[in-house]
């Protein structure tokens, strides 16, 4: 039954998806600054770094950001999202993945898009130091495959997790890397591949005797890269078995917090079955919005905010009390 209605409609170039990507990506100003670094300690002698900033002293509600692939706290749609909210309310604790906050992170592993025991560290923390009794998490693209991963995976999630939004999601990890190495989406796979090996060689020169230059240099694709160390570094056989493992398609089902889905028809990176229709029709949790326009996190609008973002705050707001089709 959640299979929301539509309003979105992008202004003029917009339209296209590539134009829309592009420009949220590397063109969007967002006049939004955290106020403090918060470092977590992990169980197993590693760390992450939290962007926050605080709407009021004992404010009682947070929002968690996730990034996506290569991404980290302050791009332009973590603090888009972490404006609007902020504005409303919410105290933001934007998420750096393990690595991705300008400091090498202490282990050879790092992130992958099924790592949920790092969000869930995060958000004990936050339980604890803060006594929140809301809080809500917003992913995008990796970021909300582990978002919605961890949802499904959960058999009971803290009372406190009182609903998510997911934005621009490949929901199966190896279909949309096939996607992405589709000939349309060149300039977006030789770019995530540039940083991933520039990463892989910081990580060379702190674990020399685990990962070597010359197999890095001859990593010349994604699935090589996560041939070479995502699969390996974090416990899984092969990038097939990551993939297979980690891809939050099969854990859609158990998602039991009101959460919204938003992928935009024309995103080339996602794969058919990252629009998951049936599922979402016979569901009392996913809600499923499918902008016919949008392209990767490109939901422009005439006025600053991003649909996604309004879309968004509404939906936390009213905890999916949305009108189905």
């Amino acid at each position: 039954m959640p299979l929301l209605k539509n309003t979105y409609r992008a202004p003029g170039i917009f339209k296209n998806s590539h134009v829309a990507s592009i420009y949220a990506s590397a063109f969007r100003r967002v006049e939004f600054h955290f106020s403090t670094r918060q470092r977590i300690e992990l169980s197993d002698g590693d760390f992450l770094d939290l962007e926050r900033t605080f709407f009021s002293p004992n404010n009682n509600k947070v929002l968690i950001l996730l990034h996506g692939l290569a991404g980290n706290a302050n791009r332009p749609y973590m603090r888009g999202m972490a404006k609007i909210f902020y504005e409303n309310g919410w105290d933001i604790a934007s998420m750096n993945f393990r690595s991705c906050s300008g400091e090498i992170n202490r282990l050879y592993r790092s992130y992958h898009a099924g790592a949920t025991e790092d969000l869930q560290t995060v958000i004990d923390v936050l339980k604890v130091e803060n006594k929140y009794a809301e809080i809500n998490l917003i992913g995008f693209s990796l970021g909300g495959n582990l978002l919605l991963k961890y949802l499904g995976e959960q058999s009971k999630i803290a009372s406190e997790i009182k609903s998510a939004v997911a934005v621009s999601v490949p929901c199966d990890l190896g279909a949309s890397l096939n996607e992405l190495n589709k000939s349309h989406n060149f300039l977006y796979s030789r770019r995530f591949l540039k940083n991933l090996k520039k990463e892989l060689r910081l990580r060379e020169a702190h674990f020399p005797s685990e990962i070597d230059k010359k197999d890095i240099a001859g990593c010349n694709s994604l699935l090589a890269i996560d041939e070479l160390y995502t699969s390996k570094a974090h416990g899984f056989k092969s990038a097939a078995h990551y993939y297979r493992q980690c891809s939050c398609l099969a854990f859609l089902p158990g998602i039991q917090t009101p959460t919204l889905l938003i992928n935009a028809e024309n995103d080339t990176f996602l794969a058919p079955n990252s629009y998951p229709i049936q599922l979402a029709k016979n569901s009392k949790n996913l809600y499923l919005e499918i902008p016919k326009q949008g392209g990767h996190v490109g939901f422009i609008q005439h006025k600053k905010p991003y649909y996604h973002e309004e879309r968004a705050l509404e939906f936390i707001k009213r905890k999916s009390v949305l009108t189905p089709t």
